[in-house]
């Protein structure tokens, strides 16, 4: 099945959280309140609704000896993109909280890097080695 999926996240400013997907990760900006925020992010609907304080507690996880947040969301896209997308947040003041290979020689083999929005959350930017390795048991 090839379909958009739509995500929907609080966010403590429409204004910064434009600010940052759109110039930041080069995201188009749909349409827009001044209490929300539709996001392309690579090609998908993501929304970002102006609230009050929230709390995403939850423990991190350990995979392949990497310590990794249990809430996160990102992208998988293809390794020059990846590339392309390390080296511009590189020469940013956005920090890449990791750039780790996971499943070495394994199925499954990728790449990942990790940063975070202005609302704190944890985004994940995957290349698979194989992209039809994505889902293989």
């Amino acid at each position: 099945m090839n379909s958009i999926f739509h995500l929907s996240l609080p966010c403590l400013s429409v204004s910064k959280t434009t600010a940052f997907y759109k110039n930041d990760l080069g995201c188009e900006i749909g349409r827009s309140t001044e209490n929300w925020v539709d996001v392309n992010l690579f090609g998908h609907q993501t929304t970002f609704t102006k609230a009050g304080k929230y709390n995403f507690n939850s423990p991190d996880y350990v995979f392949e000896g990497n310590i990794l947040p249990s809430f996160h969301f990102g992208i998988i896209i293809k390794r020059q993109e990846w590339q392309k997308l390390f080296k511009k947040l590189s020469f940013t003041s956005i920090e890449i909280i990791d750039q780790t290979w996971f499943l070495k020689n394994k199925k499954g083999e990728h790449v990942s890097f990790f940063i975070k929005d202005p609302n704190g959350y944890t985004l994940e930017f995957k290349s698979f080695k194989n992209m039809d390795s994505i889902y293989s048991i």
